[in-house]
Formats: C-alpha cells, structure tokens, sequence
C-alpha cells in the first residue's frame, strides 16, 4: 500500500481497467521503473518510505497546486479555498503588470498564462503559473463539410513527386469555391527525423513545433526565379528530374519516394539560397528569427548537426549533446553556422507557404480553413528530444494497454513529456507547440486526444503488457489549450477513438472540444448493438466513414479489405469466418440505409452505397462533416495498415480511381464520381463562419 501511495501522489496507476468490470494490476517494477523516471526512488522499502513522506510533506506544506487554473466566467479553483485566512495573493500577468487579486474580487485577473504568488500570515509563501482561459472554445455555427487529405497522395502536374503545399493551396481554393466545402483536414507536416531512409510515417516526426521542408513548392519561393545564369543549367536538371519522380508516381506505378523528392528539393534549396534576399524580405526572415527565438535556433542546429553526425544525438560527441554547450560549438565552426542559418531559412518558407495556403482557405469561403493534425509524440532520435531532454521521460515509450483489438498492447516508439516537468515550467513546451500549430491553423486535430489526460508508459525493453498509466494535469493541458486555440481563433477536434475513460469526453465536450465519430465504430452499445440512429448522434462531433488508419469506403463496401489482411497475415481469425462477419456487418448498414430512404439506387451499387453512407453523416447532428478524399473517386486501399511495416506500403500511395490508376489533382478536381458525391453536400456557400 505504501508504494501505491506514492506512486498515486505522482499520477502513476498500479492498477487499470481495460473493460468493464475488469481490474489488471500493474506489476510492481513497472511501477518502480516509471518513478525512477520521474526521479522518484523506489528502489527498496526504505527508499519508498522516504519518497513518500518527501512527497506528503510537500503536498501539505505547499500553499498553491503547481498550476493554478482560473476558467473565465466559473468560481475560483477550489484549491483556494484551503489557504489560510488571510493569504495574500499577487499576480505578475504575462505582459509584466503585477495586481493583488482575491479570488471573491469579480475582476479576475486578464486571460494568459501569468504568475501567481501566496503569502500566508505563518510566514510561508508559494508560487505557481495561473493559467486564465476562456470557458469554451468556438464553435462552427453551423453545419460544415470538408476534405480529409493525405497531403502527400495528392500529386498534381507541378508538384515533385508528392503533395506539396502549392497543392494544399490550390485544393483549398478549389474545394471552397466549387464545392461549399468548410474546410481542408490535412495529415500532419511536421518535421520528419533527417537521413535516408526518412520514416514516411507523419505520425513519428522529428518535431512536432516546425514543419517540414518537403513540402516546399519550389517554384513558388520569390528567389526562385534569380537564381543565376551560373546555376542555371543545374537548376534545369533537378526540374527534369522533378519531373521524372513524379512521372514516375502518376504513370509508372512507383511508390511515393520521400528521400527522392528531399534529395531533389534540397539541392533546390541550396541553388535557391544563393540568392540574396531583398531588404523587405530580409527584414521579414529576422522579425521570424527574432519571434521563435531559441526554440528555432535549436531545431536548426539539430538539422545542421544531424546532417554532419547523423541523426542519433545520443552518440554525438558529448559537447554536442546538450543544445546549450552545442551552440557554442556552432559559433567557432563557420560551416555549421551557415547551415544552421539554412535550415532556419528553410523553416521560414515553409512558414510562409503555410500561411498562403490558410489565407487561399479563408479567401475561397471556408468557414474553417485549414485543419492542421497534431501527432501524439515525437520520434526519440528526433529535434524535439534533443533540444527538450528535461521534459521528456528518460526510457519511456508512449502505447497502449492490450484490449480485444489487440491482446499484446501497442509501443509506439514515442518518449512522453514528463507531466512534473511541465508543471515545472508552466507548460511551456506545450504552449510553444500548440501557438506554432495554431500559427496557420482554422482548426487542430489532437491526435489521441486522451493524451491529455493520461498515456500508457512502457518501459525501455518491456513489453506493452507491462506498462501502466501515467496521469497528467488534464485541468491545466485543457486550460492551455483552449487559452491558445482562442486567442487563434481556431476550433479544436480531438481524435477520441478507442479506449476512453469515463468523463473524458464530457470534460472535452464542455471545453468545446469536438470529437471523431466514424460511421462504422457508431453503434447503440448500450442497447441492441445495432447501428446507431443518425439522430442520437453527438453534435460536437466531426462525422465521418473512414480515416486513414481504416479502410477506403469503397473497400469496406465490398469486403476488399479482408481479403488485403488475409494475403498479408493479419485476420485474427480463419479467412471465411472473417468474410461472413464482415458481410454480415455491411449488410446490416446496407439494409439500414435502404430503410431510412438514403439508398434510393438499390443495394448492389458501390458508388451508390458510398453516397448512401454520406447522405446518412448528413442527417446526424454532427458540426462538421469529414469526405475522406479517396473515398470520392472509389479507391480501395488503405493509406496505412496498422500493424505492418514493409509488408504494405504505407503511407506512401497516391490517390487512385477504383481501378488503381493515380489520380492528379486536376484530375481530382474534373471527377463525375467526385463531383456526384460533393454535390449531397449543396455547394458554393454551404459552409458557415465561425463564431465565438
């Protein structure tokens, strides 16, 4: 009892549900080795006795809880109301203005992330960060559809090989003015771990606070067209070689190349950046330098330095492995400052070109934008693990418990944040990420958005079985986050699929964040099993058929999907149990669509079907509405299939008709098939402006 003590007072579980009425305890020396990374020593009965009378000291002699949330319009955070009588408090505000503040004066203090100081009359004082939020984020006033993208799998005639943010930029416009569409949801962009082969996945990125130059549009950089005469005939053979990777993709059944279309854009770049910029734009790239500061400087010199070392920071020499003595380093070596001063450029751009395609969005009348994703973590050999070693958990991975999905549990490679080092530092990693995500954003999809309240820790070389929960202060990430996304003025969609502890959803739902409802997971569970009624849909929700851990619409339609998992060895079951179930379950839906009126053409057509499907998302009460892009021309495969690696090419398929065939944009655009399913949604002037 003793150790499940302490290890509660640091929000570590020693024992969880995984279902209903079922308790798994979790082994001791996970729970040792999880306080050992919190630097909490456990190690024996005495050491455990120590720590937790080190921690109940602390937790009755400290006056203020490590953050201190203050919702606009609610009372005053309870924990308050256990200060002495005659506490005084004082608030330093952001912006440096300092104010006595009691929590009866109706006057709070102004919202922000601010100090905030006790001073008890025993003489004893405490100091915490105050995070005043507003009580709810913005809400679509109305129905809004959109498109889910892949941005990579979308080629068109001018893009290198993949999608890139030209493309983004041109599909925003189009999707808006011709088809009402509210907004464009996009995979995430965020910088990828450096060096070939690159992890195509955009799930494990390098960091997650700045994008990643692959996706450049060329051609659209202003220097792009000063590049010297001298240059010139280079310049000439990377745009044929541009050319050639992506005819390749469109023409010649070639994956999407990653590494390729990097190596050709970055000699690019480096052609590019012989030119000076202009006074104007020089002035813009130093208000970028000076407005992300350190945090950019230390991705530069990760990238920089990465190139040189390589990307395993933790077998740099040992002057490089702290960002504060490498950047020592890098003044005295003048080829490493330029590249720094490179990859920061490169970062620049990027910026820029994401800011175009947002103000393409917002001028083709989307009531939204663009919907930028937010993945779960960062990959452990990545920028964001070198330069924020402190906030991360020292040989944790983040995963999954197992469950009737998935009876090993999941280990997904991802170091979490330490939830006592963002206390610590009043959740500054997290504002920074989330006020560089929300820079170009009209809304953000938090990827496993009960991340928020607590993740599943595995240990360094244990399996997922054996790890345990690890609980984070879900009042002050909710607080920060929609504190951020309103000053943005942006919406926030949670992907809350899976395992949900119970109240997560309605603490979401009360802040105003939306969840993900996917038509085929959204059954009466409480009741018969049967599918659930449109009407008793939730309205905070983005409705959708599919996303791109599933399959196409079509392959779900038509079984296609069962077949690809039983050629790749992954049904759980025998091949012709798993057809009857699968047939069974589509058949249901089928025969319910019928019923409600919605499938008018008759059972048996696949492109009808797949109409059916979204005319039924149209009669919930769902805020947002997600078309999955492939599901509009008929494409049967899957993006990605979890639980493989190379045995499927994830990641890394452009969009294709029903036949296979690779689809350009412009070809996207002109399809009957598409068009016969966008025009359900009403066109131009469907979407509705967001409203607070």
């Amino acid at each position: 009892m003793t150790l499940a003590r302490l290890a509660e007072l640091h929000g570590v579980a020693t024992e969880y549900a995984p279902s209903e009425g079922v308790t798994v305890r979790v082994p001791d020396a996970t729970v040792v080795t999880v306080l050992r990374a919190l630097d909490v020593d456990a190690s024996t009965p005495e050491a455990v006795a120590a720590a937790l009378a080190a921690a109940e000291r602390d937790a009755r002699e400290r006056l203020l809880p490590a953050t201190l949330v203050l919702w606009r319009g609610e009372p005053a955070p309870r924990a308050l109301d256990g200060l002495p009588p005659g506490t005084a408090l004082r608030v330093t505000t952001e912006d440096g203005a300092r104010l006595d503040w009691s929590p009866d004066d109706p006057s709070a203090p102004p919202l922000g992330v601010h100090r905030i100081e006790a001073q008890a009359p025993d003489g004893r004082s405490s100091r915490s960060t105050l995070v005043v939020a507003p009580e709810r984020l913005p809400q679509p006033p109305e129905r809004v559809h959109g498109l889910l993208v892949q941005l990579y799998s979308v080629l068109s005639a001018r893009s290198w090989g993949m999608g890139d943010l030209g493309d983004l930029r041109e599909m925003a416009g189009w999707a808006g003015r011709t088809h009402g569409a509210g907004f464009v949801q996009v995979n995430p962009l965020h910088a990828a771990v450096p060096g070939a082969p690159v992890d195509p996945s955009p799930y494990r990125p390098s960091s997650r606070r700045f994008p990643d130059p692959v996706h450049l549009r060329i051609e659209e950089i202003p220097e792009f067209g000063y590049v010297g005469p001298e240059y010139r005939a280079e310049l000439d053979a990377v745009l044929q070689e541009a050319g050639e990777l992506r005819e390749r993709v469109l023409n010649k059944g070639a994956l999407i190349d990653r590494d390729a279309v990097w190596v050709a854009k970055r000699r690019a770049l480096e052609l590019v950046a012989t030119v000076p910029l202009g006074p104007g734009r020089r002035a813009e790239y130093c208000d970028f330098l000076a407005e992300h500061g350190r945090a950019l400087e230390d991705h530069a010199t990760y990238c920089a330095l990465a190139e040189r070392y390589g990307h395993h920071w933790r077998d740099w020499p040992a002057e490089l492995r702290d960002p504060r003595s490498a950047e020592a380093v890098v003044r005295t070596d003048g080829e490493l400052a330029a590249l720094v001063d490179f990859h920061c450029r490169l970062a620049w751009l990027t910026d820029r070109q994401l800011g175009a395609a947002s103000r393409a969005a917002r001028e083709a009348g989307m009531a939204v934008g663009v919907v930028h994703d937010l993945a779960v973590g960062v990959h452990p050999d990545g920028s964001d693990a070198w330069a924020g070693q402190d906030a991360f958990a020292a040989g944790m991975s983040v995963g999954a418990p197992p469950d009737a999905f998935n009876a090993r549990g999941q280990d997904w490679g991802l170091p979490p944040w330490r939830p006592d080092a963002l206390a610590a530092s009043g959740h500054a990693p997290y504002r920074g990420l989330l006020r560089g995500m929300l820079r170009h954003a009209g809304a953000l999809r938090i990827d496993h958005v009960m991340g928020l309240f607590r993740l599943w820790w595995v240990p360094e070389g244990r399996e997922p079985t054996e790890g345990t929960y690890v609980r984070y202060d879900a009042e002050a990430m909710l607080a920060v986050l929609v504190l951020e996304a309103h000053r943005a003025g942006a919406l926030v969609v949670g992907e809350d699929l899976g395992t949900v502890e119970p109240g997560v959803r309605e603490a979401l739902e009360r802040r105003g964040v939306l969840g993900t409802s996917v038509l085929w997971f959204e059954r009466d569970w409480a009741g018969d099993g049967r599918p659930l009624a449109p009407e008793r849909w939730r309205a905070g929700c983005v409705a959708t058929a599919t996303t791109h851990d599933l399959p196409s619409t079509a392959a779900r339609l038509t079984g296609e999907h069962v077949e690809l998992r039983h050629r790749l060895g992954l049904l759980p079951g025998e091949l012709g149990r798993e057809r009857a179930a699968d047939r069974a379950e589509v058949a249901e839906w089928l025969g319910y669509l019928d019923r409600l009126g919605l499938l008018p053409e008759g059972i048996g057509d696949e492109e009808a079907e797949v109409r059916a499907v979204h005319r039924f998302l149209l009669r919930t009460p769902a805020r947002m509405v997600g078309i999955w892009l492939p599901d509009a021309v008929g494409d049967r495969r899957p993006q990605n299939l979890p639980g493989t690696w190379d045995q499927y090419p994830n990641w890394r398929l452009p969009v294709a008709d029903a036949s296979g065939r690779p689809l350009t944009l412009d070809e996207l655009a002109a399809s009957p098939r598409l068009h016969r399913l966008l025009d359900l949604f009403g066109g131009p002037g469907a979407g509705a402006r967001t409203e607070g």
